[in-house]
């Protein structure tokens, strides 16, 4: 079994708890209109490499881990999308005593029990609450993301709720309200991050060729940001 492996961050601090290696893997079945990594969509794209190769490169980070409380963050692209793969780089990492953390939309290709019983923790990227901005924002249907949330409900694992703010698109107050009030709806919810919209991607754009969706919009400030976190996530403690 080989997976496609996009590039690996050794020593990842923003992605779970403690220190971690983030290990970003190709393809995506969304095209968020605000994504920075558009070099991950590819499906079959990067470095092929099979799970026991990758655990080895993991293990000498093993120490780090340890005293940290970190672990291994499997992002992407979109994880799920390699769920073979996924479910036993996971396997084994937990054989050997590794935090895992999957970083996720939950927009894959089903079988999520697998994955979910050798996972510690999910950072789950809600891109929108209501249907027509979720699609109008990702070019997908809300529901397979939905399927996904219902897995993780059923399996118990604990969640971490990341949300990208962006001026213009998902930045007012209404939105917020409507987020919380989603949110609550979720299961295990640990933490709520609002996550800042920046422009470090732009230039990857460029690079392959593609047109940037959100030309013009700036980076979000970040002390409406803040303000917003406290307003409507206080009760999810960062």
């Amino acid at each position: 079994m080989t997976g496609y492996l996009h590039s690996i961050e050794s020593m990842g601090t923003v992605d779970g708890p403690g220190i971690r290696t983030v290990v970003f893997l190709q393809g995506c079945a969304l095209r968020c209109r605000y994504c920075h990594n558009p070099d991950t969509w590819k499906t079959g794209g990067g470095q092929q490499i099979t799970p026991e190769a990758l655990v080895r490169k993991l293990r000498r980070y093993v120490p780090y881990y340890t005293r940290s409380g970190g672990g291994v963050t499997l992002s992407g692209g979109e994880p799920l999308l390699q769920p073979e793969f996924l479910s036993e780089c996971l396997r084994l990492c937990k054989a050997e005593g590794i935090h895992t953390c999957i970083d996720t939309a939950g927009v894959g290709l089903g079988d999520y029990d697998g994955i979910l019983q050798n996972t510690d923790l999910v950072l789950y990227d809600v891109k929108h609450e209501a249907p027509d901005a979720y699609r109008a924002l990702t070019g997908q249907p809300i529901d397979r993301t939905h399927a996904f949330v219902e897995a993780v409900r059923k399996a118990g694992t604990p969640m971490w709720v990341r949300h990208v703010v962006v001026p213009g698109v998902t930045d007012d107050e209404a939105h917020m309200q409507a987020l919380a009030g989603y949110i609550r709806t979720l299961p295990n919810v640990q933490r709520v991050e609002l996550l800042p919209y920046h422009l470090l991607g732009v230039n990857k754009y460029a690079a392959l060729g593609l047109p940037y969706p959100l030309e013009g919009v700036p980076a979000m400030d970040r002390a409406r940001c803040e303000q917003y976190q406290d307003t409507y996530f206080g009760g999810w403690s960062k």
